[in-house]
This record gives structure tokens, C-alpha cells and sequence, in this order.
């Protein structure tokens, strides 16, 4: 029984990802370390949303490779991310940056939230509005009805 839940926590257990090869790897750490760094914040342009470090995609592969020979030409990470931007534009960041080409990406989830919050608004300040217009909810009961529902409460309780 211990065995079986040891298992299941390991199944359970996120592991991570990585796609990197080991003829990949730089064998200086610090380097490795800071092409890793990199590559997670670069998209893979064949995968949905996934870095170039975690997609097993070939393009992914040069450009991990590509990340490495910047490095190890003693580029800055910043220069390394300039030159992929330089190459394949903002989409290959995972974050871009914000500026005007890229206003409508930050804002527009807030646009359309936004948006939706009025339409819903005004969809319900309308209903509700028909609601009063026809009588609805607000308008008092009638005495013919209070009667016939005095007789229905009445009929239920016997």
C-alpha cells in the first residue's frame, strides 16, 4: 500500500521539462546557466506557446544552438535576445515588450473585458427596466388576486 501511494505522488509530481540535448549543453555552468535563462523567456515558432528549452521541435533545436554560439562569442543576454528579436521580430518573445506595436497584445484583454462588463450592464439595466415597464416584479397584487391566492394557500394548508 505504501509503495502504491509513493507512485502515485511521483506520477503526480510535476517534473520538469526540458527539451535541451546533452550534445546541446555548454560545458561552462555559468554559460549554460544563462542560455537556459534565455531560452525560456524565447518562443518556439512552431510550437503553441511552448519556450524553445521546453519544445522538442528542430526549429527550437537551432535556436537553442543559435542562443549557445551568441553566447560563447561572449555576447550579453541582452544582445543574444536582440538579435533573435533582430531575426524573427517581437513573436519570438514570450514576454514582449510594450510599445506601439504591441499595445493592442497588453491592453486588449482589458479592452474587451471591459467591453463585456458594459454590455452586460446595459443588458441588464434593459431587462430590467422591461420588467418595471410591463408590470413586473414591483407592481402590487391586485385584490382579485390577493383573494385567489389567500384560497390557494388556504387549499394547500388542508
Amino acid at each position: 500500500m505504501r509503495a502504491l501511494l509513493i507512485a502515485v505522488l511521483l506520477a503526480l509530481t510535476p517534473v520538469a521539462a526540458s527539451a535541451v540535448q546533452p550534445d546541446e549543453v555548454l560545458k561552462d555552468p555559468a554559460l549554460e546557466g544563462r542560455a537556459r535563462e534565455i531560452s525560456k523567456d524565447l518562443r518556439c515558432l512552431v510550437c503553441q506557446n511552448q519556450s524553445i528549452d521546453d519544445s522538442n521541435a528542430p526549429l527550437a533545436r537551432d535556436l537553442r544552438v543559435l542562443v549557445r554560439e551568441r553566447l560563447t562569442a561572449g555576447d550579453s543576454n541582452q544582445q543574444v535576445l536582440s538579435f533573435v528579436t533582430d531575426r524573427y521580430g517581437d513573436y519570438v518573445l514570450l514576454r514582449p515588450p510594450f510599445k506601439a506595436t504591441t499595445l493592442f497584445l497588453w491592453i486588449g484583454p482589458f479592452v474587451i473585458l471591459a467591453i463585456g462588463g458594459v454590455a452586460t450592464a446595459l443588458y441588464l439595466r434593459g431587462r430590467k427596466g422591461a420588467a418595471v415597464a410591463a408590470g413586473g416584479d414591483t407592481a402590487p397584487l391586485t385584490e382579485d388576486e390577493r383573494r385567489r391566492l389567500d384560497a390557494l394557500l388556504r387549499k394547500d394548508k388542508a
